[in-house]
């Protein structure tokens, strides 16, 4: 392993993230806020509790999945895309650098900048409702090994992505769903039978319910089926990677 060159991609990737800092910091604290004076005024005055946990902490786990989420493909997926929209991409393969040293660089400055915005957003969340995390370890757990997970989605994305747009049209059109539909805002068992079953087909569900109940010790799967899932992810994932390193697709001219 090729130490030097993984810092080099990594500490490159962070130098471009913190150009954009400023920006990347203000919108989760802004997003975070709004959702709970909206989320807290129009629901949190209906609903008081969610299994034993007042709404406002209740959603907060979700909330900085939503984020995680998207910031994770959104920062991978832009990373590589703008290396072969430049050309750039070509001197890189052509270099004493491994496959697994282009990912480990990108995908770990990607997941960094969305470990760190997911904790801006918990402390934002912190001026807002008392939190009580019933197993941080767990929580950091959660926190590192989603924004690894889908920083390799959005390394996949930004290889596939012909342009801007297509890098877009997956965390706009399934990923933000996903987690609004999720059980972000509410708990599976206030759905009716029929929709609980159909929501357990959402993979979001899954994460949602394991870094909430790293908070509160509540969920609504088991941790094992949390894990697991997040497990299937990341295996797909490495393994969509190592494909397209080894097909050569849309990196070979």
């Amino acid at each position: 392993m090729n130490l030097k060159a993984v810092r080099t991609l990594y500490l490159a990737e962070l130098a471009r993230t913190k150009r954009t800092m400023l920006q990347s910091i203000v919108s989760p604290v802004i997003s975070t806020s709004l959702y709970f004076v909206v989320f807290g005024a129009a629901i949190g005055t209906r609903i008081s509790e969610v299994a034993g946990v007042s709404y406002g902490a209740f959603i907060v786990p979700g909330l900085i999945m939503l984020m995680l989420l998207t910031q994770s493909v959104a920062t991978a997926s832009f990373g590589i895309f703008f290396p072969r929209f430049s050309g750039a991409i070509y001197e890189l393969l052509s270099a004493p650098v491994s496959y697994a040293e282009i990912v480990i660089g990108y995908v770990g400055a990607a997941a960094t900048k969305a470990v760190a915005l997911g904790l801006i957003a918990l402390a934002t969340a912190s001026l807002f409702v008392p939190l009580e995390i019933a197993h941080p370890l767990w929580m950091l757990f959660f926190l590192v090994l989603t924004a690894v997970t889908f920083s390799l989605l959005g390394f996949i994305i930004g290889i596939w992505a012909d342009g801007f747009e297509q890098l877009q049209l997956v965390p706009l059109l399934i990923i933000t769903p996903l987690t609004f539909l999720g059980g972000t805002f509410y708990a599976l068992e206030m759905l009716p039978p029929f929709w609980q079953a159909v929501t357990l087909f959402n993979p979001v569900v899954y994460l949602v319910s394991g870094f909430r109940w790293s908070f509160y010790g509540i969920g609504d799967v088991s941790l094992a089926a949390s894990l697991g899932m997040i497990g299937v992810f990341l295996v797909i994932g490495i393994g969509l990677v190592g494909w397209i390193f080894k097909s050569g697709y849309r990196l070979k001219p």
